[in-house]
């Protein structure tokens, strides 16, 4: 009896391309890529619920503040990454201004990536309380105010 076993779709992937955390299928946002408008004004443009699994994503009022705290996690670990591969690829010194160029470098890059940071971070935060189910089909979502 050998039958074919459909594995879960991978957690850090489902992250990283920003599925929901219930199904791990069905986006989060309405618009993929964060960079495609002009207007900042429609990064957060998100679904009411998943189109998979039917997951409610904005679940309490103010329920989104939390992400702050992720955002800031991921920027300090973008900094040390940075800072790190700066440091050996190029050095670190004060007498001829290497460390200064970094902190522009660094800068430059938090200024760039963060409208993907906001995005991750919303998608890292509801994983806090939203966990995967194989069986989503079968399961209805929990319910919140």
């Amino acid at each position: 009896m050998n039958e074919f076993k459909k594995s879960a779709p991978n957690y850090y992937w489902s992250i990283l391309t920003m599925k929901c955390p219930r199904c791990r299928k069905g986006k989060m946002f309405k618009d993929i890529n964060p960079y495609r408008k002009i207007s900042l004004k429609h990064i957060f443009d998100m679904f009411d619920n998943c189109p998979v699994c039917n997951q409610q994503y904005d679940m309490e009022p103010g329920f989104w503040y939390g992400t702050g705290y992720v955002s800031y996690a991921l920027a300090v670990a973008i900094s040390t990454t940075t800072f790190v591969a700066w440091w050996v690829l190029i050095g670190i010194s004060t007498e001829d201004n290497r460390i200064f160029y970094w902190l522009i470098f660094n800068a430059i890059a938090l200024v760039v990536l963060q409208p993907w940071m906001m995005r991750l971070s919303r998608v890292i935060y509801m994983r806090f309380f939203v966990w995967y189910d194989k069986d989503y089909k079968e399961h209805k979502p929990k319910e919140f105010e």
